[in-house]
């Protein structure tokens, strides 16, 4: 079982990167759901299917059956382990999606049945779900202070030229150790790693790859195509990534 969480800084390609790790890893024989958590909703696109499914939190009558009680309660633990067979897609390669959906709240948080419910939901599908599921976080960080991400094999923090980019992952390194995420890694985007890399590595984040600038791929955006149904640099680039993923993940596994 893999399970892998994409996050960064808005803009860095954490959506293209998910959705085309997701088709390789189908590509390869695993069992492959792909989630998309940001509130931009855009992996369905990266994935190549035209028609994403409704976002979880549309469904309110099925929240508020499953996670509602009465006098304004909720369930921490509603029935989840039916919601992808309802209300997932299949795309090419065979790839399940999500969608999970925003939840509206103010100040820190929103304790409510449908936080409650997709909370219940990714923890379902993280401890006992495919044999590979592909979390397409949101932008920043804010999803750590959440907690959203426990139980994942690997974060995957994508990054591009430019100090934002390496503060955000900086930040999420250090939130990441408050909420036991074992093992992170960066993916460089837009650009080459000879000022980038080395910064990562003092933070104690291995680079799993560099991806160039590809036209092909900023083609492939304004087409609406997959970027793996286009190919290019910006794909073998992908495909080397995913094989070193795997062999960090096999690497964490024989640790433990």
């Amino acid at each position: 079982m893999v399970k892998i969480a994409v996050t960064g800084k808005g803009g860095v390609g954490k959506t293209t990167l998910s959705g085309t790790l997701a088709r390789m890893l189908a590509r390869d024989g695993y069992d492959v759901l792909a989630i998309d958590a940001d509130a931009d909703m855009n992996l369905a696109s990266s994935l190549g299917i035209e028609d994403a499914p409704k976002p979880l939190t549309d469904y309110k009558d099925l929240i508020e059956d499953r996670a509602g009680e009465k006098g304004g309660m909720f369930k921490l633990n509603p029935k989840v382990d039916d919601v992808v067979d309802k209300f997932g897609v299949v795309g090419p390669d065979n790839v399940k999606m999500l969608v999970m959906g925003t939840v509206e709240r103010g100040g820190s948080g929103c304790m409510c049945p449908a936080s409650a419910f997709l909370k219940a939901f990714l923890r379902h599908v993280v401890l006992k779900g495919s044999s590979a599921v592909i979390l397409d976080m949101e932008a920043g960080i804010e999803h750590l202070g959440r907690g959203t991400t426990r139980g994942i094999d690997l974060m995957i923090v994508v990054v591009e030229p430019g100090m934002r980019s390496i503060e955000t992952a900086r930040r999420i390194k250090e939130l990441s150790e408050g909420i036991d995420i074992k093992h992170l890694a960066a993916v460089i985007n837009k650009g080459t790693s000879s000022d980038i890399k080395p910064k990562l590595e003092e933070m104690g984040i291995p680079v799993l790859g560099v991806i160039p600038y590809d036209p092909d791929l900023v083609e492939a955006d304004f087409n609406g195509l997959s970027p793996i149904d286009v190919g290019g640099n910006w794909v073998d680039s992908v495909t080397e990534i995913k094989d070193h993923m795997l062999e960090m993940i096999s690497g964490f596994e024989k640790e433990e």
